[in-house]
């Protein structure tokens, strides 16, 4: 047994990569140093310092360095793994050897960065790192990436502007659509809306020409007065069980899902006295406007009616726009209209929309800030309010008054975050896996978001959303097959006794108890390898490929050496 380990251990030819990042990582520690210590290690064979191991370079010399010198395993000590693995990886992958016998070390972040003004103890820790890399090197395994077919259709949930663009998007990449909208009409809140802002255009003809193109193509199903009712499968392979317009339950297969839901303005009887004819809210204003014809002689607009407060902290980004979108409407239909505007902050984001305001003031709209402290008091003939300037109230004859409410998230919104387990905010709008890096995409794979459902959104917004959404379904669908990370967990079924412990723990859904061998197992396309299961465990059945115990066990030894 002895003479086996002996055997395995001369096997073994590790390479070490040490990167300088420049004067990043090597002016705040000793990379020379580290590197020679490297060469020193157990089982490496070949040892190099990188002034920058990510350039054309730096992977010449790794993929050069595998073949010239027989490397079965490698490590790069340099920055993030969360930006650079991958490239590794495949710079491994590119020159014969499996991507999974690569460990990388962040001596960047964990050396460089937090011990910027301690060289010495800097350089220390780096060697502890790479000590530790090379122990957990020795034991890794080859593994083979999960490989899934995939179902070229997607479903969309919801017929609004985003969702409609969705749908337009993706039929004109050449996929099928399954739209699912639970109105008896498409169109969402654009079908309410008079003007469409900045540019003013008809909302009922940027609606009417977006649903004619999406209705008239031959590779989407619609189903109006319909709603999702089950979601089963994984990316790639989703089966979606609709409620169609009848009440009969249809099943349709698709490969990802854009959730364009949308949201609600806010109507609250009593709000500012609001009764729905002295006092409306701007979305009520719009089919008054529709009409052509305005008779009030002064009207009253009362911004954050609803918003920013203690019941609705947030912002509603596109209440402000409306606002003045709306007054300069009024104006053109009665220029002698008296209109007031009482804000507290204007957000009126963006060059096209800063100028509408400057517009609307030289229209002769009239623009009235408030403390909320302080809020308008809204009486039977006149709005007083409290100037935080002057320090002194003022009143305003009004013959209207109209409340910006914010959009709010619809009362369905959270069965449908339940049934697809993607998570939603505090304020009940759907959340993005990354609000920079990933603003479409949530954390369960293969299923998007675009519009209002993920936060007020204007329609220009919207529809880029919705597009985009389009685009991020296609590097998934485009591909001839799902690939995946091979880190998944792993159940033996010989030792697990099937307490289900570990069903409780997964958050992803991707463990399942057979009834018939009585054991658990998992769904390698749904895991993260987020280890939960692997943890729990008290049989020890469950275990990360990649993370099992004798590499954790080598890393900590290793550590403990130093």
């Amino acid at each position: 047994m002895a003479g086996k380990k002996k055997k395995e251990f001369e096997e073994l030819r590790i390479g070490v990569f040490i990167c300088d990042c420049g004067s990043n990582i090597a002016g705040h520690l000793d990379c020379k140093a580290v590197t020679e210590y490297a060469a020193t290690l157990p089982g490496v064979v070949f040892a190099k310092e990188n002034l920058y191991t990510c350039s054309e370079a730096g992977i010449l010399e790794i993929q050069e360095a595998i073949k010239k010198h027989k490397l079965n395993r490698v490590v790069v000590a340099s920055c993030s793994p969360r930006t650079h693995q991958p490239l590794f990886q495949n710079s491994c992958k590119s020159a014969g050897l499996n991507p999974y016998l690569f460990e990388m070390v962040n001596i960047r972040d964990q050396c460089s960065w937090v011990h910027m003004q301690d060289r010495e103890n800097a350089t220390r820790k780096a060697m502890d790192l790479v000590r530790m890399a090379v122990a957990r090197a020795a034991f890794l395994e080859p593994q083979q990436d999960i490989e899934s077919p995939l179902t070229p259709r997607v479903g969309v949930i919801g017929g609004g502007s985003a969702g409609l663009s969705a749908a337009e998007g993706l039929s004109r990449m050449g996929l099928e659509v399954v739209l699912v909208e639970k109105n008896k009409e498409l169109g969402g809140l654009l079908r309410n809306l008079h003007k469409v802002a900045p540019e003013g255009v008809d909302a009922s003809e940027r609606l009417e020409g977006l649903i004619q193109d999406v209705s008239s193509r031959p590779n989407v199903k619609i189903f109006t007065g319909a709603e999702l009712k089950s979601l089963d499968g994984y990316v790639g392979n989703y089966v979606m069980n609709i409620r169609d317009g009848e009440g009969q339950t249809v099943k349709e297969s698709v490969g990802c899902l854009v959730i364009a839901i949308g949201a609600i303005p806010l109507v609250q009887k009593g709000l500012f006295g609001h009764d729905g004819k002295r006092v409306i809210t701007q979305m009520e204003l719009e089919p008054i406007l529709k009409k052509g014809k305005f008779d009030a002689k002064r009207v009253v607009m009362i911004q954050c009616a609803g918003a920013r407060g203690d019941e609705r902290s947030y912002c509603s980004r596109i209440c402000c726009m409306i606002a003045v979108k709306n007054a300069m409407f009024i104006k053109k239909l009665s220029p002698d209209t008296e209109i007031r505007i009482l804000y507290r902050d204007m957000q009126m984001y963006g060059t096209e929309k800063e100028k509408m305001l400057w517009e609307a003031r030289g229209e002769g709209i009239r623009f009235e800030v408030y403390d909320p402290a302080h809020p308008p008091e809204v009486g039977d003939k006149a709005v007083r309010l409290r100037q935080p300037l002057l320090g002194r109230e003022i009143e305003f004859a009004y013959d209207l008054v109209v409340l910006s409410t914010p959009l709010v998230a619809r009362e369905d919104a959270s069965e449908l975050s339940q049934l697809l387990r993607v998570p939603m905010d505090q304020n009940g709008f759907f959340l993005e896996a990354h609000a920079k890096l990933r603003p479409l995409d949530f954390a369960a794979d293969g299923i998007f978001l675009a519009g209002s459902c993920r936060y007020p959104a204007t329609y220009d917004e919207a529809r880029s959303q919705g597009l985009g959404a389009a685009a991020r379904v296609g590097t998934i669908l485009f591909k001839d097959k799902l690939v995946t990370s091979a880190i998944v967990a792993e159940i033996n079924p010989e030792t697990c006794v099937g307490c289900m412990g570990c069903l409780q723990m997964c958050p992803y859904g991707a463990i399942s108890y057979d009834q018939e061998r009585k054991i658990c197992q998992v769904n390698e396309i749904l895991c993260k390898g987020c280890g939960c299961c692997a943890a729990t465990c008290p049989s020890e059945s469950a275990s990360l490929r990649g993370f099992k115990p004798q590499q954790l066990m080598s890393q900590i030894r290793a550590v403990m050496e130093g």
